[in-house]
């Protein structure tokens, strides 16, 4: 074969190359968002925020949950009972990335979660950034906030998430009319974020509250951002495995239907009170939910007007989910007068639960 002259490039090579560059002006162009980002909340940073609390009425007292990136305490704030979510890292035990992830994640949730009043979202009081003169009570450890990104405190709801409380209603079930309340308390306050152009991107039951009334209140806003007009702009495989949806776990461009996809695996988990693929590994639920359209088995006796809300939030294609607001006017339209509620596998009436595949 006759090699081609010096000088000039196959044109079968001439796409590859194209497409090189355009994945690197599109690498350039998130690195110089990210920069200006930076810069902007360097010079912020320098001011005082109004979102920010007088850390000397804020007193922390026993923990609450544990996670991988911070801890959540019970405290007070000027003598009203609050939560406090603490992002922190023992010394030496993180990278200067991950340090920098920590900033990144404080400042978007606090910058998100301050500007928004719902009812099915929790109410953010304030933040502090990392000052030390933290008042502890109650417990041994004390947190140097000096090593800290900062600290969001919110108000108390003493019933927990909604993940626990299915849980303890796993054998017995909940009454369809609760089912259908509480997916409406989360789908109004999906519809209200999606309205200002937020997606929340990490929906499960694990993040969602629950007050004195059992209404639903949505909370960390660490992964939340404003939707990019270009899908494009919106990448990357954020969020919690069993809640993702497809084109997220293909790490393709996404939009607020990701939110609408989530939202349709918590309602399948608010009617079964378990939780979906409970034996699969990642790699195993990432293929089976990408190229098999493997979803949690919806019971029989599921009412179709849920089921149908369920599989149209979860479909495989985006643009044939649902928005959230349609979804609002389809719990609002339920007879749950007519609808039947799950009972226990050992049950001797009514519908008996189905596992997932």
């Amino acid at each position: 074969m006759e090699e081609p002259s010096k000088g000039f490039v196959r044109a079968d090579m001439l796409e590859d190359i194209k497409r090189i560059d355009e994945q690197l002006q599109r690498h350039l162009n998130r690195v110089w968002a990210m920069q200006n980002l930076d810069k902007e909340n360097k010079v912020s940073l320098t001011q005082k925020q109004d979102w920010e609390i007088d850390s000397t009425k804020l007193i922390i007292k026993q923990v609450i949950a544990h996670g991988a990136f911070g801890t959540v305490y019970r405290g007070l704030y000027d003598g009203q009972d609050v939560a406090v979510k603490v992002l922190d890292w023992e010394e030496g035990q993180r990278t200067e990335a991950e340090i920098a992830l920590l900033r990144t994640s404080f400042r978007q949730e606090v910058s998100v979660w301050h500007k928004l009043d719902h009812p099915n979202i929790a109410k953010f009081i304030g933040a502090t950034l990392g000052t030390s003169g933290l008042k502890f009570q109650t417990h041994k450890k004390r947190v140097d906030m000096q090593n800290t990104a900062g600290c969001v405190i919110i108000e108390y709801f003493p019933c927990g998430t909604l993940k626990s409380y299915l849980i303890k209603n796993r054998e017995r079930k909940l009454a369809f009319k609760n089912v259908v309340r509480i997916a409406l308390d989360l789908a109004n306050g999906l519809s209200y974020l999606h309205s200002r152009k937020i997606v929340h991107r990490d929906v499960k039951t694990e993040n969602l509250l629950l007050d004195k009334n059992l209404t639903v209140k949505i909370i960390d806003f660490g992964v939340a951002r404003l939707e990019a007009s270009n899908p494009i702009d919106m990448t990357g495989s954020t969020g919690t495995l069993g809640y993702m949806a497809p084109e997220v776990l293909e790490n393709k461009p996404y939009n607020r239907k990701c939110d609408v996809y989530s939202f349709g695996i918590c309602l399948w988990e608010i009617y079964c009170c378990d939780t979906p693929y409970p034996n699969l590994k990642f790699s195993d639920l990432t293929s089976s939910v990408v190229y098999l359209s493997m979803r949690p088995d919806i019971p029989s006796c599921c009412p179709n007007s849920l089921a149908e809300i369920i599989t149209r939030c979860w479909h495989s294609n985006p643009n044939r989910r649902p928005e959230m607001k349609e979804v609002v006017t389809m719990l609002k339209a339920i007879d749950t007068s007519k609808g039947k509620e799950m009972t226990p596998l050992y049950g001797s009436q009514g519908c008996l639960f189905f596992c997932c595949r």
